[in-house]
């Protein structure tokens, strides 16, 4: 494994297993955060002075914020053999942000993943099935990769029957769906269907349910609403659902193409983040 992220071996197209992932959020889902207090107290000063190696690494950061591009790979920072110390004080720098999740892997591995309080700098951290750190990094960029990764593991075409009794409209969309998902190529905008501009009836959501299965990735984000966006078993289909104060579903949807927008970082955030950057590090490190 290279800095957690699984590659299939040469030539193997074996069937993989996918560890399922529930549908509640992770417990300790990540929330926004404000200003990093904790740097102006004693403790923050005691711990900044143990860690040189923590701070020489923000500006690396900053300057990866700010030459990264929405559309380009992202860039890793491995800080998996980093001290308890360290590690500490990169947790209280980056803070709590919007975006958090899991990614799950063969052999029972789940990667972690979490934003940082500045957009488009992510946690990564993989854990094995006994619940071992096995790798941990940060990563610049619109996504982490291990998400498309991850993703990709799924079914490339929906195999499915004849319709189920009391069907309305699932067959038509079944087709358009595998006729997307054949269709879609990187770089292109995703197709989204909106159910509730489509009657869709209790037999078509369950037949829907069961041809597209689950999915290895869930993500959840809280930027302009809570959001809740799930990989299905499908290649390149996204359940893309927003919530209410109430945590009624006030939209949903599904997305063929990348991952979607509501999880990503957008390509102003990469600057403003680099900015923030900085500024913590003038402030606190200078």
């Amino acid at each position: 494994m290279k800095l957690g992220f699984w590659v299939a071996p040469e030539g193997s197209d074996a069937a993989l297993s996918v560890v399922p992932l529930g549908d509640e959020a992770p417990s300790g889902a990540r929330r926004a955060s404000g200003v990093v207090s904790f740097l102006a107290t004693s403790s923050g000063e005691q711990l900044i002075a143990r860690c040189p190696r923590a701070a020489a690494l923000l500006p690396q950061l900053a300057q990866a914020l700010q030459d990264q591009d929405a559309a380009a790979p992202g860039r890793l920072f491995d800080i998996t053999d980093y001290a308890p110390d360290d590690l500490e004080l990169i947790t209280q720098v980056l803070g709590e942000g919007e975006v958090s999740g899991l990614a799950a892997l063969p052999d029972g591995v789940v990667a972690q993943i979490a934003e940082a309080s500045v957009a488009g700098l992510w946690r990564v951290r993989f854990m094995d099935a006994s619940g071992r750190v096995g790798a941990d990094y940060l990563e610049v960029g619109a996504i982490p990769e291990i998400v498309r990764r991850a993703a990709a593991l799924t079914a490339d075409r929906l195999l499915f029957g004849a319709a189920p009794e009391g069907a309305m409209n699932v067959m038509p969309l079944l087709a358009e769906i595998a006729e997307r998902m054949s269709a879609w190529r990187e770089g292109e905008p995703s197709h989204a269907i909106n159910f509730s501009l489509l009657p869709m009836s209790d037999v078509d959501m369950s037949f829907l349910q069961q041809i597209l299965g689950d999915g290895p990735v869930q993500l959840f984000s809280r930027g302009y609403g809570a959001c809740k966006i799930t990989a299905t078993g499908a290649r390149h289909v996204w359940s893309v659902q927003f919530f209410n104060a109430t945590d009624a579903i006030i939209l949903d949807t599904l997305e063929i193409g990348d991952v979607p927008a509501a999880a990503r970082a957008a390509e102003e955030d990469f600057r403003d983040s680099a900015e923030r950057l900085r500024e913590i590090h003038e402030a606190y490190f200078a």
